[in-house]
């Protein structure tokens, strides 16, 4: 969707290039490209008809201000337009209660929830320092107890153990008594999903609601789902006082779609986002920035935060401190480089929130081949001698060939790899010398040669 919606963008502004002003007949024809796109993404029709009938409505007949062309300043105002949509404001979680602070996932079967659980585990202990404890009230899925407790473990949180022979009443109520006996600041109730809305399923979590009275009630939804995801939500909000939703599988071909959509249904924002199946995948969701990305204006804050947590400062300045006492750039700091991009989510990551320039590089990056080329990098560097690492230029031929044999590669890859270092270093080099525009225009040429 991000691609496609930005491809018609660039299309329709490079045709009002020259043009004094906006107006009705050039932003129809911009609206029109706009409203396909949307429609390709799976963003439901009303929520189409307002989004462009505000986008006219604010657009038509403004004065081009500056240097401003009526394409950008076009662009400007579709920007503010799906800022709104999606919520305008980032809204946090409301933790302000006495603890424990009960938080209710709801949702349909398939949809995340119980792997959000994990994820929002993680991201309270670690980020806002809290004691979280997860309990399961899914008695009907096979394995969903096993499951959950598995992923809390894996977030660092503690369990609260239940049984399928047990009331989900009776589960989360004894799970908040031990919650607050054990003085946690945090207890996330995980709920049992069905295949489609029902009335038992509706039944038992307005119970289960009634009953634990949780400050926070948050519906998961599949991105994938796009119109569907739209009916659940209304169904769910309908049901439950809602405080907020989180969009799961946001890394998919429809992503965009449900995010535009939800919010205007629903009347609650949307407070996180959940890519794939590590527990680092869940971000904390911001219009503005969501609405930057759809217009292929790339994701910088968020890439700067993700690069803040995962980054170990004391290594950064090490780094740092040896470019510039000339000291180069060898294997051993490319392979700490590769290490810290893996924690910030892989290059696939890093290039998905980068400007719209590198989308051909991301769209490269497909199912388990970058982690598989990643490691298969770490293999080859793992192979050679600490001076190998330290002087690349001393690796020749029979060298490569032993390497290579130690990796359980080919020569050609050991090649590829040197060739991908050399590149690096002579980025790094620029990048001492201030030469940050080169820089930029080499990353776009390099990147995806990374995982051939």
């Amino acid at each position: 969707m991000l691609d496609n919606l930005t491809q018609r963008l660039a299309k329709v502004v490079k045709t009002m290039r020259g043009q004094a002003r906006l107006t009705e007949d050039n932003i129809t024809e911009m609206m029109r490209e706009v409203r396909m796109a949307l429609l390709e993404a799976d963003v439901a029709l009303p929520v189409i008809k307002e989004f462009v009938a505000r986008v006219k409505d604010k657009a038509l007949g403004q004065e081009v201000i500056g240097s401003l062309t009526p394409g950008q300043a076009l662009v400007g105002v579709v920007h503010a337009e799906l800022t709104a949509l999606m919520g305008g404001a980032q809204a946090g979680l409301n933790l302000a209660t006495t603890p424990p602070a009960i938080i209710l996932m709801a949702g349909l079967q398939g949809a995340g929830k119980t792997t959000t659980v994990g994820k929002l585990a993680k991201q309270l202990r670690e980020k806002q320092k809290k004691k979280v404890m997860t309990v399961s009230c899914d008695v009907y899925r096979p394995a969903a107890i096993e499951q959950l407790k598995s992923v809390t473990e894996q977030a660092g949180a503690e369990f609260f153990p239940s049984t399928v022979d047990q009331k989900p009443v009776d589960i989360a109520m004894a799970a908040i008594d031990y919650a607050r006996r054990h003085y946690m600041d945090v207890l996330l109730v995980d709920t049992a999903g069905r295949l489609a809305i029902d009335e038992a399923m509706m039944a038992e979590i307005k119970a289960l609601h009634a009953a634990i009275n949780p400050i926070e009630t948050l519906f998961v939804v599949d991105a994938m789902l796009g119109q569907d995801a739209v009916n659940t939500a209304r169904a769910f909000n309908e049901a439950l006082p809602l405080t907020g939703v989180v969009l799961t599988k946001l890394d998919g071909d429809a992503r965009g779609g449900a995010a535009l959509s939800v919010r205007h249904v629903t009347g609650k924002p949307i407070k996180f986002t959940g890519v794939g199946e590590k527990l680092t995948g869940l971000d904390e969701f911001h219009p503005e920035r969501m609405a930057s990305r759809i217009l292929g204006m790339g994701d910088i804050l968020s890439l700067v935060e993700e690069a803040r947590q995962a980054v170990d400062e004391e290594k950064a300045k090490e780094f740092a401190q040896k470019l510039k006492s000339g000291k180069g750039f060898d294997l051993n700091d490319f392979k700490e480089q590769i290490a810290q991009m893996r924690k910030m989510g892989g290059i696939s990551s890093l290039l998905d929130k980068m400007p719209a320039q590198f989308a051909q590089a991301a769209s490269q990056m497909q199912g388990g081949a970058e982690e598989k080329s990643i490691r298969r990098i770490e293999g080859i560097i793992n192979s050679m001698t600490p001076q190998e690492r330290a002087k690349p230029e001393l690796i020749k031929a029979s060298r490569k060939r032993r390497i290579a044999a130690g990796a359980g590669v080919q020569v050609q890859e050991v090649n590829r790899l040197l060739n991908q270092f050399e590149q690096t270093q002579k980025m790094m080099k620029q990048l001492t010398k201030g030469g940050m525009g080169k820089l930029m225009r080499n990353m776009k040429g390099m990147m995806p040669g990374m995982l051939r």
